[in-house]
């Protein structure tokens, strides 16, 4: 998923709850499905991060440590910086990129 490009808010907003409302029907399900791709969101980012950090993992200590932690510093800056993953789930589904399987409709 390529964060850097995403237009969610960086910060707290109040939201109008109608408009989640009338995506699904139900406010309470509205909310499930944003804590769902929330928490896909987050695990993908996890994931990223990890990865990325992963290739300055050394048992070696040494004087280019030091240059290595500015790289890993940066890195976790950046991850900071994005947008929250609720905030980014909460613009997907009002923008209508989620898309929503109930097993229960199949019959």
């Amino acid at each position: 998923m390529n964060f850097k490009n995403n237009t969610s808010e960086r910060s707290t907003i109040t939201r109008d709850t109608i408009k989640f409302e009338n995506e699904t029907g139900n406010i309470y399900e509205s909310i499930v499905i944003i804590s769902k791709r929330a928490n896909q969101i987050s695990s993908e980012m996890k994931e990223e991060l990890t990865s990325k950090l992963q290739e300055f993992a050394s048992s070696v200590d040494n004087l280019e440590e030091v240059f290595e932690n500015r790289e890993q510093i940066e890195i976790s800056k950046f991850y900071e910086k994005l947008p929250k993953p609720v905030a980014i789930a909460m613009n997907e589904m009002l923008e209508d990129k989620i898309y929503v399987r109930k097993p229960e409709e199949k019959k």
